[in-house]
């Protein structure tokens, strides 16, 4: 089950439907479809590519609630007026008054394998918004982690690609736009 469809009919001449969006990017793979009148309508995933199983949200709030996210109850917006609000699966569950750290000490989290690689997690700035997705159903690819020291040490690593386990991460489709 790698494959998706279009829903509209296939005798139509409408171009942007049978064509990839920027989003698609590492997902679908831009080659395999069929030809003729499904051409562009059927598309299959790219070879890497998987969709998410899904974890609790639960541990992930508990989580935060020991990190120093104060739960949406008991907020209130005069004492912090910019502070970041914490999505968990859609749902407003908290706010945060240091999203940098926070965002950092969480990643971390999810590098160690403390949380479920599948977690996506999305800090929008502008908005003051973090957002962790567990949900199951998110299509996701494997992307590399280069630190700004990661740099090959020998001639034959700096030659090939040469990868550690740690630096591989699971990230799902909205990590694109950080």
């Amino acid at each position: 089950l790698r494959r998706t469809n279009t829903p509209i009919g296939r005798d139509g001449k409408l171009a942007k439907p049978r064509q990839l969006h920027n989003t698609h990017w590492g997902l679908v793979c831009p080659a395999e479809t069929p030809e003729g009148q499904a051409c562009g309508l059927v598309k299959n995933l790219s070879l890497m590519c998987y969709v998410s199983v899904g974890t609790p949200g639960e541990p992930i709030i508990d989580f935060m609630i020991s990190r120093g996210m104060e739960i949406i109850e008991e907020y209130e917006q005069t004492q912090f007026p910019n502070s970041t609000k914490i999505f968990v699966n859609g749902v407003w569950v908290g706010v945060h008054s240091d999203p940098k750290d926070l965002v950092r000490e969480v990643r971390q989290t999810r590098r160690s394998n403390i949380i479920s690689s599948e977690v996506s997690l999305i800090r929008d700035i502008r908005d003051r918004e973090f957002k962790i997705f567990s949900d199951a159903g998110r299509v996701m690819r494997p992307l590399f982690i280069v630190e700004p020291g990661d740099t090959p040490k020998t001639e034959h690593q700096r030659g090939n690609l040469y990868l550690t386990k740690e630096m591989v991460e699971q990230l799902g489709a909205t990590h694109l736009a950080e």
